[in-house]
């Protein structure tokens, strides 16, 4: 008993020394999406018609604040300790927070909105909705396969270049459901089979982790990564940093049954606030 207490609060400290430095906000990014969010109301204010709606404002803001806790809080950190936490934080990223703020974008802002230079540029190279779906869908694949996680975890530089990418093309990939133009959301019938193809091309990534699971697992390059610094025991393993079933093949099996739940939550929710805003 005593030797699993030892144990215990060694991995604790283990944990604590992970975490030391990581655990941070990061400020720049906030004062951004304040920024952002201070525009909004100054706008929202202008247009006092929009007040009688105050759902899109709350979507808007539910939106801006769920990506701050996924990019710039602790909890970014603390998603790479496991690969079902990891997904957790990506599919927020990509399947809740992008048709949350198309949604919350009235059609008089978005209509000063695309007229903005900056805007224009980066317009994910005039890809279609289509054409983003499938470009995301290949993407997402590829960053999950155990050769390139492995690379990526190493170059942060790349990995935020390449979620940046990935953000920016779900933006548009959610257009025909959630775009702040509701002229140009598709309708009803299409809608519905727009929403099954995406889950179907989405389907392989979420797969990979399932069959990945079944066969032999793979470890976590992330925390892998995270743990290089530290002075670790030579039996013992970083996987063993969290509690069981985490960084098991449990682990990579919930990682793909949360990714494909919090993509079909995020296409059941939209399309319903679609259909009313």
């Amino acid at each position: 008993m005593i030797k699993k207490s030892g144990r215990q609060g060694g991995m604790n400290g283990l944990v604590r020394a992970l975490l030391a430095g990581h655990l941070t906000w990061n400020i720049p990014i906030l004062f951004v999406l304040l920024g952002i969010m201070i525009a909004y109301i100054v706008f929202v204010k202008k247009h006092h018609r929009l007040m009688a709606c105050f759902v899109k404002p709350l979507l808007f803001f539910i939106g801006i604040g769920l990506l701050y806790l996924s990019i710039g809080s602790p909890l970014l950190s603390i998603s790479y300790l496991s690969f079902s936490l990891h997904m957790i934080q990506m599919s927020f990223l990509f399947f809740i927070i992008p048709p949350l703020i198309l949604l919350g974008i009235p059609h008089h802002l978005y209509k000063k909105m695309i007229d903005l230079p900056l805007i224009r540029k980066i317009n994910v190279f005039n890809l279609s909705p289509k054409g983003s779906l499938i470009t995301f869908a290949v993407l997402f694949l590829f960053y999950h396969l155990p050769i390139f996680l492995t690379f990526i975890s190493q170059q942060p530089l790349i990995q935020k270049g390449y979620i940046a990418l990935l953000f920016m093309l779900s933006f548009r990939m959610w257009w025909p459901i959630a775009s702040p133009n509701p002229q140009q959301r598709l309708s009803k019938q299409k809608m519905k089979r727009y929403a099954v193809q995406s889950g179907w091309v989405i389907m392989p990534a979420c797969l990979l982790f399932i069959v990945s699971a079944l066969l032999e697992g793979v470890s976590n390059p992330f925390l892998v990564q995270m743990t290089t610094h530290l002075c670790i025991p030579p039996d013992f393993s970083p996987v063993q940093l969290l509690p069981s079933p985490f960084n098991t093949k449990y682990d990579q099996m919930m990682a793909g049954f949360f990714m494909i739940g919090l993509h079909k939550f995020g296409l059941v929710v939209t399309y319903k606030l679609g259909r009313k805003y």
